[in-house]
């Protein structure tokens, strides 16, 4: 018999049949669609177009004109398409391809995401399991990325280069792990939906309320997950769409999508009734800032209907706007199953899977993204719908093979632009080494630190001395925070994991007799994030309880630490002066625990502003989330949504609200400007007025932007003046307001932005341009852009600070 302390027979064998079906199974994901190439045996092959792979499946690479490096990109493709059947090519039109061995096309996922770092969502990023490290021993075993604080947090910083330098970090590692045969080159961020209403259980996901600011997020993270150095444009008369890329991002999900489900109603059968003018200056125009500035190479579509149409299915939102008129260079895809929701869930028409398919490729889709990777209820795996349901729309007549040659052409220009047919030289030596890197990790931390915004700090409770302090009372219930509250939605295993507790713990040590206490409460993924929206914008009932128990008892005000993705109303804490200081700490990532202690006791100054309104909650009960009109419904007696259309009470802390450890001061040396602008004929535009406006109208109300040179500027610095004994980083953030007899317009928007660093008792003078067009131009009832003619007004504002200037247009004819 054997001894307790060794294994018996029986256990040895059950561990080499789990060791030996582990191994299986991970042969079989493998061998179906593995990103880099391992269909010839077993080798990563990390280009399509390698000799030794096509020997490999006893084909001469030179016979394939595709594989020819020294012909356009679009003749490739073109011998490529050609030589695929019919049902090869239907094969194709979901995330998970087929392939064409025959041809020596191998299968390819498409679905990766890297929302804030590389997500483990999708099929095709994949990490190695700590828990069997005997399966994957070797240099080649990845267990964890570089997660980065959540994109709201990285929103709160308004600082375009760090955005741009996350969105480069997560490309590296993104290639890094392609090199291995452990992911994709294709990913489906950033999510760049505005945040309309405070209920919306994504607003983790998202750069905020403003469309300008979301739209600057959207191009610099995709410059920075795309651009390779020297290649960031074409030359003159230069085909775009043959411009290399590192990595392919996609902006998400268009359009008018911001409701999960509320109230019975869901995403996958909500009508989004919008109007003309909301389309096109909130809802489309990251997009269209993401598509004309970005370059992206891939726009999402959603699961709502717009108006009464898919948006999957709309032509005029896919193949007019996203494709001719802005001029997308890449490929559209869907939603994961939201093809399937025009017959499951919308009953669009009552449209059949065939028909259902055909309206989305002839709309514009390219690729339709399924659940083809998992199985339903009943174990039987599930298909994506275009590849399940394409044959027989052909067959029967709803679309023909041209369709699906458009489609495939978009997505293989796309891989060709990526290196998949013959790699990226530069690239090719990406690998364990490169994800997880000291300066990934300084980065995350650094920006998880931008990102933490000061609510409240009577008689300036932080920072805390250490020194003086000494011992510290933490409490509540995110002290012990685990990854999945830190690091948020959309994530992978980090780098490394810091709670709030061991962040502070490297400054002070703890006692429940201590005199100062740190409570860590707000939200979860159980409460807010994709498929659950809010019912209110409260904290949970026994934090709240808990919190005013704790302050009552505690000798000293104590510190409120609140992680969430979208706005709390903390009015009971903003208004108690037991309760001396607030921080928003969002969803800070993997290094959030030492990014929170660093603003706590100091070693950071906090900078970042609210890039959405926090409002009371009884602001929600006025009006519903399925009512999608920016603007106030006086019918209804709705008010205004977001800073740009709502000046009433409700609000706790408004856009761009932040506190600092000092106090930034701002001077300008204009005191107004004033520009008369050639107009030719036809671009002058009707303006609508305030009623009671007794001034008679100007002959030029207003230019329509489109067709207008549009080459005037205005110039202007601000001091930045540092008043205070502690340097830090400081977002000034230009406003314009449209002239005052104009009715309808917003109340003020953001035009631009930059962050500075103003070192303690210092001034720093920043520069802005601001393109009339761009920075003064509204949207009227038309829906066409306009600039007013009158007087409008350029506003530099945070808590401590205003200055303001007027700009006065008129028009010569």
């Amino acid at each position: 018999m054997a001894s307790s302390s060794s294994p018996s027979h029986l256990h040895l064998l059950i561990l080499f049949f789990a060791i030996a079906a582990s191994s299986l199974l991970s042969t079989v994901n493998s061998t179906r669609a593995s990103p880099a190439d391992t269909d010839v045996g077993g080798a990563v092959y990390t280009k399509v177009c390698d000799a030794a792979r096509f020997a490999g499946l006893g084909l001469n690479v030179t016979e394939f004109r595709y594989c020819d490096a020294s012909l356009p990109y679009a003749d490739r493709v073109r011998d490529l398409i050609g030589r695929m059947t019919v049902e090869e090519k239907v094969g194709a039109l979901g995330d998970w391809t087929d392939g064409a061995a025959r041809i020596g096309l191998p299968a390819y996922r498409w679905w990766s995401e890297a929302l804030h770092g590389l997500s483990s969502t999708g099929p095709t990023t994949k990490f190695d399991d700590l828990a069997t490290p005997h399966l994957h021993s070797g240099v080649s075993a990845v267990y964890n990325a570089t997660v980065f604080a959540n994109v709201i947090n990285s929103a709160a910083s308004f600082n375009e280069t760090l955005w741009k330098s996350i969105g480069q970090a997560v490309s590296t590692e993104a290639r890094a792990m392609y090199n291995m045969g452990k992911g994709g080159l294709t990913y489906w961020s950033p999510n760049i939906n505005v945040v309309r209403d405070p209920r919306w259980g994504r607003a983790l996901e998202t750069p905020g309320e403003d469309p300008y600011v979301v739209g600057r997020y959207a191009v610099n993270f995709v410059r920075g997950m795309q651009d390779i150095p020297g290649h960031e444009a074409v030359a003159a008369g230069g085909d775009p769409n043959t411009r290399p890329l590192k990595t392919s991002a996609c902006c998400k999900h268009y359009a008018a999508y911001d409701l999960d489900d509320w109230h019975n109603h869901t995403r996958f059968e909500f009508d989004a009734r919008v109007d003309e003018r909301d389309m096109v200056e909130t809802f489309q125009r990251p997009f269209e800032m993401c598509v004309r500035d970005g370059d992206v190479s891939s726009v999402m579509c959603s699961y709502n209907r717009v108006n009464g149409i898919p948006a999957c299915a709309d032509a005029r939102l896919l193949s007019q706007t996203i494709r001719r008129d802005w001029g997308l260079h890449g490929y559209i895809v869907s939603d994961c199953d939201a093809v399937r929701v025009m017959t499951d869930n919308a009953t669009w028409l009552g449209y059949t899977g065939a028909e259902a398919s055909a309206a989305a490729l002839k709309a514009g889709l390219d690729l339709d993204c399924g659940e083809s990777w998992k199985n339903d209820t009943d174990g039987h795996p599930l298909m994506d719908f275009l590849t399940t349901y394409g044959m027989e729309a052909v067959n029967k007549g709803k679309m023909r093979e041209s369709d699906i040659d458009n489609a495939l052409t978009n997505q293989y220009m796309t891989l060709m632009r990526l290196g998949y047919f013959d790699d990226i030289a530069q690239y090719s030596s990406l690998g364990r080494q490169d994800i997880c890197t000291d300066q990934h990790k300084t980065l995350a931390l650094d920006g998880a630190r931008q990102g933490i915004v000061l609510l409240k700090n009577d008689n300036k409770l932080l920072p805390l001395d250490a020194n003086k302090v000494g011992f510290v009372n933490v409490r509540g219930p995110h002290v012990q925070a685990p990854e999945k509250i830190m690091d948020g939605d959309y994530t992978g295993p980090p780098c490394r994991y810091v709670t709030p507790r061991q962040g502070v713990s490297k400054y002070v040590r703890f006692s429940h007799r201590a005199n100062t206490t740190i409570y860590f409460g707000g939200l979860n993924l159980n409460i807010e994030r994709e498929g659950n929206d809010r019912e209110d914008i409260l904290l949970p009932k026994n934090q709240t309880e808990e919190i005013i128990r704790v302050a009552k008892a505690s000798p000293n005000p104590i510190i409120l630490v609140i992680l969430s993705g979208g706005g709390i109303d903390v009015s009971f804490a903003q208004n108690n002066p037991k309760i001396g200081a607030i921080l928003w700490a969002g969803y800070p990532g993997g290094e959030g625990g030492n990014a929170i202690a660093d603003v706590i006791f100091g070693k950071h100054n906090p900078s970042g502003r609210l890039p959405l309104t926090w409002f009371k909650n009884k602001y929600i009960y006025q009006l519903p989330m399925t009512s999608m009109d920016l603007r106030p419904v006086k019918k209804h007696g709705y008010p205004g949504r977001t800073y740009k259309f709502y000046n009433g009470p409700d609000v706790l802390y408004p856009f761009g609200y932040g506190l600092s450890y000092t106090k930034f001061l701002y001077e300008m040396g204009t005191n107004g400007t004033a520009l008369t602008v050639p107009v030719a004929g036809g671009h002058c535009k009707k303006l609508s007025y305030k009623s009671g406006v007794s001034s008679a109208a100007p002959a030029c109300p207003a230019i329509n932007v489109n067709g207008h040179a549009c080459t005037e500027t205005v110039s202007f610095n601000v001091s930045v003046t540092n008043g205070g004994d502690t340097g830090g980083s400081h977002p000034v953030i230009v406003f314009s307001k449209p002239p005052a007899e104009v009715d309808d317009a917003p109340i003020k928007q953001v035009v631009a932005f930059r962050s500075v660093f103003v070192p303690a008792w210092s001034t720093v003078s920043v520069s802005f341009e601001l393109n009339v067009c761009k920075a003064f131009g509204i949207v009227e009832k038309t829906a066409y852009t306009v600039v007013p003619s009158g007087v409008s007004t350029v506003l530099v504002e945070n808590v401590d600070s205003s200055v303001s200037f007027p700009v006065k247009i008129s028009f010569s004819v």
